[in-house]
């Protein structure tokens, strides 16, 4: 039995997990950006329609050999866990797939930074045929550039939602645009905002990222600001925070290194999340914390009825004492604690402590430590 193959890039949503990777282009078109470690040695190139049609050709027969798996193991066609394990040892090129079938087989993310630069009479194609081979598929989501989006009409978005694109990522990081030029984003605040305002126009879902402690110590107020400005002007259906960590392979790490730009301590991001998310007026959007390098993951809801309590959320963090706050961060960076309620548990509570005394026999500084922590999620 030949090999079914077929490409995928290495980086999607954290919401994405369980989707259906299918690759259209080969990296990042800008691949600047000072704080992303992704793509830096790797070209962009666009792939061939005709590629991009077998690999869902292929996946289409990768769906039948791990059905037939099934089949073979009396599970009538299921894909469980059993059926995944069975996958992964005999055909392992096909997990991936096994693993979606396993999750609902229900959505699609098309790789990889920037889909959007495939001409909009592929893209329909693409789109049609993934409907084709896959009439379960409820979701299709993307990155794109907010440069890219810009040179699309509104009347194209529309053809692609009608084509069945769902949904639309998109890396604002920050609205402020000395924030922007320094970290190399090739666009403006004003840009961000138009592109935003034309996703949303062609009824497309648009979720937008935003980088916390992006502007350092010395613009984090002005990006707060800023970022929150954009935001209110686009209204996005989804808001999703990540907190900055900066690699040793992003290009961010040699301004760091020279003293060029001046991380944010955890408490201060946490002081800047509290200021953005004030700033945020007018909007319906879900604001989401959904990333292990964000300290308070708890921070979510939907504007305006859950905003006083994601300000509370901060507000109760920023308000405990010190060695509190020393506590929680080594037992988020940890894995023992997911939320502040979670130093109520007098077990989690005290392996966090025995850690703590651990770092103070050793010598080490706690900002030290957490910081090689962090860099592990990166």
């Amino acid at each position: 039995m030949s090999k079914v193959t077929f490409q995928q890039g290495p980086i999607r949503p954290p919401n994405e997990a369980n989707s259906l990777l299918l690759r259209l282009t080969r990296n990042c078109p800008w691949n600047r950006c000072l704080f992303c470690p992704v793509y830096k040695n790797e070209k962009f190139s666009r792939r061939d329609i005709e590629e991009i049609k077998n690999d869902i050709h292929a996946i289409s027969e990768a769906v039948k050999r791990t059905r037939a798996v099934s089949e073979e193991m009396g599970f009538n066609g299921e894909i469980n866990r059993q059926t995944v394990a069975m996958v992964s040892a005999r055909y392992p090129e096909l997990l991936s797939v096994a693993f979606w079938q396993f999750h609902g087989g229900k959505t699609v993310f098309m790789q990889d930074a920037d889909s959007l630069l495939l001409p909009v009479e592929q893209l329909i194609e693409i789109l049609n045929l993934l409907k084709e081979k896959f009439p379960n598929v409820e979701r299709i989501t993307t990155y794109a550039r907010s440069r890219s989006l810009l040179r699309r009409s509104v009347k194209e978005l529309i053809s692609l939602k009608e084509s069945g694109l769902t949904r639309i990522h998109v890396g604002l990081e920050s609205g402020n645009d000395q924030v922007l030029e320094f970290m190399k984003k090739g666009v403006s605040g004003k840009q961000q905002a138009e592109a935003g305002i034309k996703v949303k126009e062609s009824g497309i879902s648009l979720s937008e990222y935003v980088i916390l402690g992006l502007g350092g110590e010395n613009l984090w107020r002005e990006h707060a600001i800023d970022t929150a400005k954009v935001l209110n002007t686009i209204n996005p259906d989804f808001i999703r925070f990540r907190t900055l960590a900066i690699s040793p392979s992003a290009p961010l790490y040699d301004s760091f290194q020279r003293g060029e730009f001046k991380p944010l301590k955890e408490d201060d991001v946490i002081r800047e999340e509290a200021l953005l998310i004030d700033q945020l007026e007018g909007i319906t959007s879900f604001l989401y914390s959904d990333h292990i390098l964000n300290l308070l993951e708890e921070v979510c809801g939907q504007f305006p009825d859950h905003k006083e309590k994601m300000k509370g959320v901060l507000n109760q963090y920023l308000s405990m004492p010190d060695q509190q706050r020393v506590m929680f961060r080594i037992g988020r960076r940890t894995g023992y604690f997911k939320s502040l309620q979670d130093m109520k548990n007098d077990s989690l509570m005290s392996a966090v402590e025995n850690i703590y005394k651990q770092i103070q026999n050793k010598g080490f500084s706690v900002d030290h430590y957490i910081e090689e922590l962090t860099r592990r999620y990166i």
